[in-house]
């Protein structure tokens, strides 16, 4: 089956989505890195970036989606109580939906591959997961690091974290994070690069654009539709 045309996406969480006034101090946005952008390929060089799994093991992040396309969602950390609940709703995805359009589903975080298995007990998720602890592959896809809003959330979200059973200070609090779609092979199908903790893309319309049927996730309130 032909996959569907790939457009833009131009809903954000919840219309929530428009800069704040930048905030001073640690917490201010840093100029972002450049990065690869839609259409391009991902140069070889990323790709044989190594990410780990739950028990350790170094994996190349290409081989991820060598084969088949993928939706690779970076998360800030694994101490964010949005991302938390963003990937409690990814968790919602059933697998028989990504194998009827021979799509995989990754998360990636940038904490200790420790972390993994608590995460996903904490979260319900089930699908793949990964870590890139030194954020070299944020690094270089040009993932933000600071927040396009005020910082009165991010107060208030770590507060949540540190208060949590995941509590640990590995990792990078003012990190952001993105979603792509890849492959297979290298190629760029899409793009998005948070500005904030806010700022992932709705769940569905990543779906959406990879052929997934649309989960219903009116169960309970989401911060992404």
């Amino acid at each position: 089956m032909a996959a569907p045309a790939l457009a833009p996406i131009t809903r954000q969480v919840s219309g929530r989505s428009a800069a704040a006034p930048a905030p001073s101090g640690p917490t201010a946005a840093a100029p972002a890195p450049s990065g690869p952008e839609r259409g391009q390929a991902l140069a070889a060089a990323v790709a044989e970036l190594p990410v780990l799994d739950a028990s350790g093991r170094r994996v190349p992040f290409g081989a991820l989606f060598r084969e088949r396309r993928a939706v690779v969602i970076f998360v800030r950390h694994f101490l964010c109580y949005i991302c938390k609940e963003y990937v409690e709703d990814l968790a919602k995805v059933p697998k028989s939906f990504l194998q009827e359009a021979n799509v995989t589903l990754i998360v990636i975080g940038q904490s200790s591959y420790h972390h993994i298995e608590p995460f996903c007990k904490l979260t319900g998720y089930c699908h793949e997961i990964y870590v890139d602890p030194e954020r070299e592959i944020y690094k270089r896809l040009g993932m933000k690091r600071g927040e396009e809003i005020t910082s009165s959330g991010s107060i208030w979200s770590l507060w949540r974290a540190v208060t949590g059973p995941l509590f640990d200070f590995q990792g990078d609090p003012v990190q952001q994070g993105g979603t792509l779609i890849l492959g297979p092979g290298h190629c760029i199908h899409f793009i998005h690069r948070d500005r904030n903790r806010l700022d992932h893309k709705p769940i569905n319309s990543v779906l959406q654009l990879v052929g997934v049927q649309q989960v219903d996730f009116t169960s309970r309130p989401v911060i992404h539709v």
